[in-house]
């Protein structure tokens, strides 16, 4: 789910926070990527009955296609690809994950209904809203991943937590995910629609993070409670308080403690034991892979296996994986120049690398709590 209208907010608040960019302009970078929500993507990007969908067994393959043919279309454009698996989640988000049951249970009510109606667009709807990433996905990706020699790391907590981290150490350019948590966990940069179809013709959207604590007035920490007023997964939001309306508390008071000591709980009643302290330390201190001991290595694919696992046992088509490898190999051998300010010192402007950025006030980050998991190595 991720942070309730914060994209738009953005865009209303701080437009200036936000680029966009065509692939081609990623030559060169490094990108984390939030692998469950480009799994998800995939799963859910092929209709019911289109090729490629299942193989002869019934099984799913969609997320295969998307996963093959995606990371080739980014290889092919320069950009090194790392994926991010989810770990455990916290037990604080426990409560969103038995919300999402009971929605996809009402899902499942609809879909039956709309099936015996016959009403194609409510069961595209409803299917649409029952696809789940099962483990299976996630380790026939892995999969995938290590014969295409594309390197993946494994979360010890969410994903999105460890994609923030690897951006602020430097190990890669941005964080690629639909979930706007990202930038509360801290990511400098966030990219959006790096995953999506090619036919959907989508930009790529940058979000910076520094300029969004600039245009809002806000310090990080501030950031993130204006984040769990506006809704996320580990804690109910203030009923009846809207992203305007939150901006300008937080502004006003600084943070949500100050605001429960004002706020005039008749008219916006706080939710019952309500964990804001809980989540504001998860955003501010999660459980992340060690960005430093993590090794990002890309390697050349293996045919001969790509083939057997995706022709011999999920049935596509051999001459198209074979066209894949080979498109997969050359992009390898001519992506190994460097971007030019890979040598140089990058002040991190928005419109221009020339122009030198104004430090926002109060934005000291806190170290996040640091795990010794390391992440798995591409081989």
């Amino acid at each position: 789910m991720g942070i309730h209208g914060l994209a738009k907010l953005i865009a209303e608040v701080a437009p200036g926070a936000i680029r966009e960019q065509d692939i081609k302009a990623y030559f060169g970078r490094k990108v984390a990527i939030d692998a469950s929500m480009s799994i998800y993507q995939f799963l859910i990007a092929v209709r019911q009955g289109a090729e490629a969908l299942q193989n002869e067994e019934g099984e799913t393959t969609s997320h295969l296609v998307g996963m093959f043919y995606r990371t080739i279309r980014m290889v092919e454009n320069g950009i090194k690809p790392v994926y991010v698996f989810d770990g455990k989640p916290p037990q604080l988000k426990s409560g969103e994950l038995e919300k999402r049951s009971e929605r996809r249970a009402e899902a499942e009510k609809h879909l039956q209904e709309a099936q015996q109606a016959g009403e194609e667009a409510g069961v595209e709807k409803y299917t649409k809203r029952l696809v789940k990433v099962t483990p299976q996905h996630t380790e026939e990706c892995k999969k995938l991943l290590r014969l295409m020699g594309i390197p993946y790391v494994e979360a010890p907590g969410e994903a999105e937590a460890s994609c923030a981290a690897l951006v602020k150490a430097g190990r890669v350019y941005a964080a690629a995910t639909e979930d706007m948590d990202c930038l509360t966990f801290g990511s400098p940069v966030l990219m959006r629609h790096l995953t999506a179809s090619e036919a959907k013709k989508l930009p790529i959207q940058e979000f910076h993070l520094q300029r969004v604590l600039q245009e809002l007035e806000l310090t990080w920490e501030q950031f993130v409670d204006l984040c769990i007023l506006l809704g996320c997964d580990y804690c109910e939001s203030i009923r009846g308080i809207g992203p305007k309306r939150a901006v300008e508390l937080i502004r006003e008071h600084k943070s949500i403690e100050r605001i429960i000591q004002r706020l005039d709980t008749h008219k916006y009643p706080l939710p019952e034991n309500w964990l804001h302290k809980e989540a504001q330390k998860l955003f501010l201190e999660p459980d992340v892979v060690d960005p430093h001991a993590v090794e990002l290595k890309w390697s050349e694919p293996d045919e001969e296996k790509l083939v057997e696992f995706l022709c011999g046992e999920k049935q596509f088509s051999e001459e198209r994986i074979r066209g894949g490898v080979k498109r997969l190999s050359k992009s390898r051998q001519g992506s190994t120049q460097g971007r030019l300010d890979d040598f140089f010192k990058v002040t991190g402007s928005i419109t221009s690398a020339k122009r030198k950025e104004p430090q926002a006030k109060g934005s000291a980050k806190k170290k996040p709590k640091i795990t010794n998991t390391k992440g798995k190595k591409g081989k």
